[in-house]
């Protein structure tokens, strides 16, 4: 019987990530912890899942082995499917030789057969290094209805921050006339999310074409978009509203963690009609001392907590010793902040071990910048690592 998908979701994992240093030295930038318990791309693959797209195919590249084990079978999300569900592609072996990817636009190229096995009407290109949630539902709705060629999700932005995006000028319907990749003078506040629908004829002449330009780097922001406006293609902005954070550099990604507290936080992660699917083993309930204090702050299962956790958030099997002191951090999972030891507006990866009477940072209030210690780095007793530094293991 014939089968096939009306949308299938490639999601862009792949990256480097260099701007968070130390914490994808060892792991690609989508498989970093987030809050507590889940990994940055858990966001994406729930939005899938959560939405009713349930193909999805994660593009790999750089640093994959434990993106790939976290992944698995796609249980977790529910994407355990034996037609569609989700599927690792990494770069492979062709018949001209092994091709890396060259940019975004040629990754998806280079997995067009995936995309065609299922005879998908839409193509909707994610990235797995945002904080979000957002119904594609909705979008691929807007896309039909609009009878476009490419929608692209967008946000309004300060001015001010404008020039840091791919900036979309749009005309009162919402059709896109003009884009501009991080103008030095913008003319719009709409902002690409990086976030796009195609419709899959479309989105294979044009990769096909960008393939074979041999100055093209091979980008949809620098090379796709701009080609297909010049062409004049129906090209229409999606308005997104939520909340919505590129965790691509350290102070984004600890400003992402702490809009998790307080009693009205930015990002709630309670929401039972819209869950934040993830993989995490089995732990016990957390344990607080008697004399310990936790103020304002996330505290995973498997914690132990029996010194002073303040603006903080805690992944699974943190040790808090009896004296120590962590105030606004994020500590990921199986980090050990020994006795008489603080913590200060820092990140330690996991299993970091901060010794006895170590100090890790300064104060938020000193603005002297976020300290990181990368995976399995331990700071000797009695240590200090500065604020701002970047400390890992080789």
């Amino acid at each position: 019987m014939f089968r096939k998908k009306e949308c299938v979701a490639m999601l862009l994992a792949g990256g480097q990530g260099s701007r968070l240093y130390a914490l994808t030295k060892k792991t690609a930038k989508p498989s970093v912890s987030f809050g507590g318990k889940y990994r940055i791309i858990d966001f994406t693959l729930s939005n899938c899942v959560n939405s009713g797209v349930d193909t999805v195919g994660v593009l790999t590249q750089y640093q994959p082995l434990q993106l790939n084990d976290y992944i698995g079978n796609g249980l977790p999300w529910d994407l355990d499917r034996t037609f569609g569900g989700v599927k690792i592609l990494p770069p492979y072996q062709g018949q001209n030789g092994a091709d890396w990817y060259r940019g975004t636009a040629n990754a998806i190229w280079q997995n067009m057969q995936f995309i065609d096995q299922y005879q998908a009407d839409y193509v909707l290109i994610l990235s797995g290094d945002h904080i979000y949630k957002m119904d594609y539902a909705k979008m691929l709705d807007f896309h039909k209805r609009s009878g476009a060629d490419c929608t692209i999700a967008v946000i309004d932005v300060p001015l001010s921050e404008a020039s840091r995006f791919g900036i979309m000028s749009t005309r009162e319907d919402g059709s896109i006339f003009k884009f501009s990749e991080k103008p030095k003078n913008p003319d719009s506040t709409k902002a690409s999310m990086g976030i796009y629908i195609f419709n899959r004829d479309k989105l294979r002449r044009y990769l096909a074409a960008d393939n074979e330009d041999p100055e093209s780097s091979n980008d949809f922001g620098k090379n796709i978009i701009p080609t297909m406006l010049a062409a004049g293609e129906k090209m229409m902005a999606y308005p997104f509203t939520g909340y919505w954070k590129d965790v691509g550099t350290i102070d984004s990604l600890w400003e992402a963690n702490m809009d998790l507290l307080g009693e009205s936080p930015a990002l709630s992660l309670l929401d039972e009609g819209w869950r934040i699917y993830s993989r995490h083993e089995a732990a016990p309930p957390q344990f607080i001392g008697t004399d310990a204090c936790v103020q304002n702050s996330s505290i995973t299962a498997g914690c132990e907590i029996l010194g002073t956790v303040k603006n903080s958030v805690l992944g699974t099997g943190v040790t808090v010793g009896p004296g120590a002191v962590v105030e606004d951090s994020v500590l990921m999972n199986g980090a050990t902040v020994e006795a008489g030891a603080t913590v200060r507006y820092s990140i330690l990866d996991a299993h970091v071990t901060v010794g006895r009477g170590a100090k890790v940072g300064e104060p938020r209030s000193t603005a002297a910048g976020i300290a990181v210690v990368g995976a399995d780095c331990r700071i000797p007793a009695g240590e200090t690592v500065a604020a701002g530094a970047m400390i890992s293991d080789s």
